[in-house]
């Protein structure tokens, strides 16, 4: 059936609670590649408890499953093998601490025609225990083949990076079993695991996964701009642009301009655009 825009949009999504400790921090910063090397003053802060940080990226972890609510919105009935993930815009509203609980809920925040697809933005609130806000994930979500319902086709791509060199490159190396770790924090889509189905989605070998990308870049960005300090990042907005293979570099450009940084990353192996159109909005 056709998309319905008077019934899905603004229709409301539950992503219930979600609950973390120090050792689910830990790995989902081991997911990303944090502590190499190991004796690393900054890396055992990812990675040791004692003086134990969260990177703002892991944000989504709490919401990501509520993803899978979009299937149950009426009027938006699709293929989940044709659901592409496009963006991700994730506000941290204070320093998400090492140990908490959140409750998400969330809404269908925005519905265009793209022609031959439809983006849905699946906004969800994450709140903690005393009822104030933490973060709030946006995730862009291309459904593929279903276009043609009428109605806006959206805002323009924003957050360009400058016409001059970067003020600051980073390279994060990848390891071959980075998503093997990276799938531990929630996501276990096989096509990034599962060679078989990795073939049957059209791709040789399983890839890394677009938000494990997300946080790596992130990562850069904070250690590389911001000394470390995570508590500095209030917004980071990101369109994903490819794949990365487990086991290549992610090399990320950041340019800092009007007070936060304009960030883009691609792959050092095949020069292949991995993130583009990525901001990060600074905290004084």
């Amino acid at each position: 059936m056709p998309i319905d825009p008077a019934k899905a949009l603004g229709a409301e999504i539950s992503g219930g609670s979600f609950s973390w400790d120090r050792d689910r921090v830990i790995l989902y910063h081991l997911g990303l590649g944090a502590g190499s090397p190991p004796l690393d003053p900054g890396e055992l802060e990812y990675t040791y408890e004692k003086h134990l940080k969260v990177l703002p990226s892991f944000g989504v972890i709490p919401a990501f499953g509520s993803m899978g609510g979009i299937g149950n919105v009426p009027g938006l009935e699709f293929n989940f093998a044709m659901l592409l993930h496009g963006e991700q815009d994730l506000e941290i509203h204070k320093a998400i601490p090492v140990e908490g609980t959140v409750t998400s809920q969330g809404k269908v925040a925005g519905l265009y025609d793209k022609g031959k697809a439809a983006l849905v933005i699946l906004e969800m609130t994450s709140k903690d225990e005393s009822g104030e806000t933490l973060f709030v994930n946006r995730f862009s979500l291309f459904l593929r083949g279903e276009g043609g319902f009428g109605g806006e086709s959206g805002p323009k791509a924003g957050n360009q990076a400058p016409d001059r060199k970067p003020d600051l490159v980073v390279e994060s190396p990848t390891l071959p079993q980075q998503a093997l770790i990276y799938r531990l924090s929630g996501d276990k889509n096989p096509l990034h695991a599962d060679p078989d189905f990795s073939k049957l989605c059209g791709f040789d070998t399983p890839i890394l996964h677009g938000l494990c990308s997300y946080g790596i870049v992130c990562r850069a960005a904070v250690d590389g701009a911001l000394d470390g300090d995570t508590s500095r990042v209030a917004r980071y907005q990101a369109r994903f642009a490819g794949v990365v293979f487990p086991g290549e570099t992610i090399v990320t450009s950041i340019w800092r301009e009007n007070g936060r940084l304009l960030v883009s990353a691609a792959t050092k192996e095949r020069e292949s655009p991995v993130i583009t159109n990525s901001a990060v909005e600074i905290r004084d």
